[in-house]
């Protein structure tokens, strides 16, 4: 087994959080666990804590221990060969099952989510219908059922937009053009609009409008992204280390190096300060509800 470094962290703790998960739900502990698959306990708690790459001859074997069916096997065993990539490209539509996404976790363990988009609401902000409108476009051919269990996915995702306990954080910062695109037609724009201006009642939600009076602004040289920071274990460190997710037409990239979060950050810290202030922001939508 390969404890190498290069390329990105995220697949290993993902793949790591998910065997913890299941040697937990089939009551073994780690001594158990270890003896059953003949490894030291030190190598499970490497395994789990996403320090070290993974074989998926050896995910299937703890797969076998632990009880999973076949389906999340594979699904385990593909996320695995991804453990040893050094780029960061992760195609899930081919070796991962629909529905076991690595983003989903990253965001459920997410302690602040910071959103730059410059065409679309964020999954977690979207209404119903226009969750519809936008899956049932990007899976022309697919049938109805299955876009019905998409969309509620999807909203089922922004429960944690209000959860009892540790909340996230979510800043979410628009370009002026995602109002102006009349998604679904006016009525289902509107109600997203009228969505947002909620949304951006809650203490820990923060939605600000960057205006086309801004001009050239770092957003528009980075492009759409998500940054998310994770809480700190007791000892004041970070839990997992902050990880931006940026979404393609193919697949999904992942970037966990200091000097990308560096680079991203500063982007983000730039586009809030041209967006405009709260008050300002919930004025727009509603007018832009309005026009519509």
């Amino acid at each position: 087994m390969s404890g190498a470094t290069t390329g990105s962290t995220v697949p290993r703790r993902q793949l790591g959080r998910h065997l913890r998960d299941l040697r937990n739900a089939s009551r073994l502990t780690v001594r158990a666990a270890a003896k059953q698959l003949e490894w030291s306990e030190p190598k499970i708690w490497r395994i789990e804590t996403g320090q070290v790459s993974l074989r998926s001859l050896d995910v299937e074997a703890m797969c076998k221990v632990y009880g999973a069916d076949a389906e999340l096997t594979k699904g385990l065993m593909g996320l695995a060969k991804e453990t040893k990539n050094r780029g960061w490209w992760h195609s899930y539509g081919d070796v991962i099952p629909e529905g076991f996404d690595l983003y989903i976790g990253l965001e459920e363990a997410a302690e602040r989510l910071s959103w730059y988009s410059s065409e679309l609401v964020p999954g977690l902000l979207q209404t119903r219908a226009y969750a519809e409108t936008l899956i049932r476009e990007d899976n022309p051919g697919v049938p109805d059922e299955e876009i019905a269990r998409r969309v509620e996915v999807r909203i089922a995702r922004q429960a944690l937009l209000t959860r009892v306990t540790a909340a996230p954080t979510v800043e979410v910062a628009l370009n002026e053009a995602v109002l102006r695109r009349p998604v679904g037609g006016s009525t289902i724009m509107s109600e997203q609009l009228q969505r947002l201006v909620e949304l951006n009642e809650l203490d820990n939600v923060a939605v600000r409008v960057v205006p086309f009076s801004a001009g050239l602004h770092a957003g528009i040289m980075s492009g759409p992204f998500v940054r998310m920071r994770f809480p700190a274990n007791g000892g004041g460190r970070d839990t997992e280390p902050p990880t931006v997710y940026v979404e393609g037409f193919t697949g999904a990239l992942y970037l966990d190096k200091p000097h990308e979060i560096d680079r991203y950050d500063r982007a983000f810290t730039a586009i809030w300060g041209a967006a405009l202030n709260h008050e300002d922001t919930q004025s727009l939508l509603r007018r832009a509800t309005r026009e519509l």
